[in-house]
This record gives structure tokens, sequence and C-alpha cells, in this order.
């Protein structure tokens, strides 16, 4: 039987998600989750705004993990998790009003961070929703010595990783008709930026 394994920081984090979840996606039926991992989100807010049909995606090695947690722990309107790398395109996900993703931008290449938004931009409807969680940086400055230090840990992890900058994301979602909505503090010096499709 697979077994699956709990993110600390997931735990800590949904609750503050889901308040402002709960208002960004309130116009909203369809939520593609990029990067489930464990799934603790997707049960967590798929649980929380049953009007949603939430589907988890991740890269296939994570998938059994993510399978076993939503078999066993997800509602309804949670669907199967599916296979997907933001780098193959074209997605086989068809079109959605709302993207959520959750710490990714950091942990993937820059490559992948602008396939990301290419997709968006094909697979994301009118009026559509995305929201992304996770550090970022302004003017080239941390928001927190934490994040600092977390910025080298990232750099010696992961091959291309590391915490973005705001302004470098914010033009990538502007090439895809994506306007800034909304750009809330979290706890843990976090941010959760809200994008809506203008055009």
């Amino acid at each position: 039987m697979t077994t699956y394994s709990t993110s600390a920081a997931s735990e800590r984090n949904k609750g503050p998600i889901l308040e402002i979840l709960l208002g960004a996606l309130a116009h909203s039926r369809n939520v593609l989750e990029i990067g489930s991992g464990t799934g603790q989100h997707a049960v967590h807010f798929a649980a929380h705004l049953p009007q949603l049909r939430w589907q988890p995606s991740d890269q296939a090695e994570y998938l059994p993990e993510l399978r076993a947690r939503i078999g066993a722990e997800g509602s309804p309107n949670l669907l199967p998790p599916i296979e997907l790398d933001v780098r193959r395109e074209p997605w086989q996900t068809g079109s959605t009003d709302a993207v959520f993703t959750a710490n990714t931008l950091h942990i993937m290449g820059w490559s992948a961070v602008e396939a990301l938004f290419r997709g968006l931009g094909r697979h994301l409807s009118a009026q559509g929703t995305v929201c992304v969680y996770g550090p970022f940086r302004y003017d080239n400055r941390y928001t927190s010595p934490s994040n600092a230090d977390f910025d080298q840990y990232l750099h010696r992890t992961y091959a291309e990783g590391g915490i973005r900058d705001f302004e470098k994301v914010a033009a990538l979602a502007a090439a895809q008709g994506l306007e800034l909505i909304a750009d809330h503090a979290m706890p843990a010096n976090n941010q959760l930026l809200i994008w809506r499709r203008c055009t």
C-alpha cells in the first residue's frame, strides 16, 4: 500500500491561503492546481470550496503518493490527479477558469517558470484567475533575512532554483494578458499573488 508524507509548511499555511481563496475563487468553477505535491492543499481547499472541481496535478514521479492521499482523504469534488510537466507542451488539461500553485516557482528552473506562464496563456479561460503562493524578491531585495538564507539554500539544492523577482514574474504574466489584482503578504515571509485575465 502506498503511503504519503506530510509537509509541516503546508499544514501551517493552508488556513491563511484558504481565507484568501474563498474570495479570489468565488466565481470560479474549475481549478487546476499545478505541483500538488503531498496533496494537503488539494484535500483541504477542495473540502472547503465544494462549488469547485479541483484538479490536482504533478510530475509523474510524485503521482503515486498524491493519488494515495486523495484516495484516502479526498472529497467528491477533488478529481484524481493527472500528470503535468509544464515544460511539455501542449498541456493535456483543456481549458480552466482558475489555476493555483504553491511553492513551485522557486524550485523549478526559470525556463520552466516561463513555460508555466505560456501554458496559462493557452489554457486559462477569459476572466480566469491565477493564484501563486511563495516567496518573492522586490526591487532586488528579499522581504526578510530568512528569505535571503532560504535563497542560498535553494541555489545549493536545486540547479536552477531560487527566489524569483516579482517584477520578472509579473512581466511574464502581463505578456499573457494577466492583470495583477492583489498581492497579499502571508505568514513566514511568503506572498499570495492573484492575477486575472483581462484579454
